[in-house]
């Protein structure tokens, strides 16, 4: 990129050119011979020649009682109460456009309307345009992110300028994500191919939860996702150990939130460890899931935090702090896992004791005092060389580790007989000692 900025910087100073975006756009054929799209509102008199619809007659409408053909074509050009109409101009017999128009002039600015579905004096209401747009998150298919996306843009900037869209209104979508396509034995899923896999005998096998569950473990958004079979009793599978860590565990359970066991509940270092676990798992679950749409790796998280809850499970007695801990661990994992699994997230929420609709729930947020270590693990080097580790306070010193390690029955096997010269301590990390 910098050798083409200098070659044009070299050209423009010797007048031989300058430097220019093309977009290589061209003429858009927007007709297409079908029945479903908007009507092209054109009519054809033999005195006027091509002449266009009066505004006053707009929209035109597509005949609810049109016949389908059973080759496909459109049945617009047989359908003889839409041909046969009046010339605007003259008011001489004429005949309708058949054609209908490319889709494309509709999904390049069907957001706007969104904006204000119910609008019924123009295509959206502009106080709503105003608040809305542009879109904060636009996803669609690979196969659309060029033209769809460059229709799109061009339509906004055209009613821009045309005064209908607000002025600042130069982008229709702030950040756009195109996910991958679905393939089956390596080609896209399509009627034509004969491929596509239909999710109904999967879900009257395993169920809703399960079937959503795998289609979103299956690969990140973004990348194409080769479809097969197997993987669906894996996900099964999990969500069976969910739903049975519940029922397990009813006696226990108290209707918490997601993170309302606080740090003042964590008395005891059991219900401190499971709070550090469920608040690193709403760190990395939750941005996973709700922001980066990492989902194969958010639902990741999910089955980690269901497996430290089912080992933890053995030392929980009558506590309360760890089993308010406990509780408001697995509150947070039915609120990250509602998005993926709606069904069974809502039922146990309900099997905790609680009497609103998990859907009113806020996202988890988690809370960074939850994560600090109490004790971390430093890595131990005797000149240089591994030799092991040592477990020191989070917060120990140089000399607390300094310490330790000396005192390490593993590490003194190394040191028998040598001078120590000096001690290289890097807090947090390492602690290298340097002997003859």
């Amino acid at each position: 990129e910098k050798g083409k900025a200098a070659v044009v910087a070299e050209l423009e100073k010797q007048g031989k050119g300058e430097a220019n975006i093309q977009y290589r756009l061209r003429d858009w054929n927007i007709s297409r011979q079908r029945y479903w799209g908007a009507p092209i509102p054109v009519v054809y008199c033999e005195k006027c020649g091509v002449v266009p619809e009066k505004e006053e007659n707009l929209p035109v409408k597509l005949p609810l009682d049109a016949k389908l053909l059973d080759d496909g074509r459109s049945p617009l050009p047989y359908d003889e109460s839409f041909v046969s109409c009046s010339c605007p101009r003259c008011g001489s017999p004429a005949k309708r456009e058949t054609d209908t128009m490319d889709t494309f002039m509709e999904s390049s600015w069907y957001f706007a309307r969104y904006t204000s579905p119910r609008e019924d004096k123009g295509p959206f209401d502009p106080e709503a345009l105003e608040y809305w747009m542009p879109v904060d998150q636009y996803i669609g298919g690979v196969e659309h992110a060029i033209l769809h996306l460059l229709y799109s843009r061009f339509f906004t900037r055209a009613l821009r300028d045309m005064g209908v869209y607000p002025k600042n209104l130069s982008e229709p979508f702030t950040r756009l994500l195109t996910q991958g396509m679905v393939l089956k034995d390596g080609a896209k899923m399509s009627k034509s191919r004969g491929n596509v896999v239909d999710p109904a005998a999967m879900i009257a096998k395993y169920g809703a939860d399960t079937t959503r569950l795998f289609c979103l473990f299956g690969a990140p958004p973004e990348r194409d996702f080769d479809w097969s079979d197997t993987g669906i009793e894996g996900s099964w599978r999990f969500l069976n150990r969910v739903w049975r860590l519940f029922q397990d565990e009813s006696a226990r359970i108290i209707p918490l939130r997601s993170g309302e066991a606080s740090n003042e509940d964590a008395k005891s270092p059991l219900a401190r460890e499971i709070r550090r676990k469920e608040h690193a798992t709403i760190k990395k679950a939750a941005a996973d899931l709700a922001e980066k749409f990492q989902f194969n790796t958010g639902i990741a998280q999910l089955m980690e935090l269901t497996n430290f809850l089912y080992g933890i499970r053995e030392k929980l007695g009558d506590n309360e702090a760890d089993n308010r801990a406990f509780s408001s661990a697995l509150a947070t994992l039915l609120t990250l896992l509602f998005p993926v699994a709606p069904h069974i997230a809502s039922e146990l929420w309900s099997r905790m004791g609680h009497e609103t609709d998990i859907s009113r729930e806020a996202w988890p947020a988690h809370d960074e005092g939850a994560l600090a270590e109490e004790e971390i693990s430093i890595v131990a080097q005797i000149n240089g060389k591994l030799r092991g580790s040592i477990v020191v306070p989070a917060d120990a010193g140089r000399e607390a580790i300094e310490a330790a390690a000396l005192n390490d029955p593993a590490l003194k096997k190394f040191l028998d007989g040598k001078e120590i010269k000096k001690t290289i301590v890097v807090p947090g990390k390492l602690i290298n000692i340097v002997a003859k």
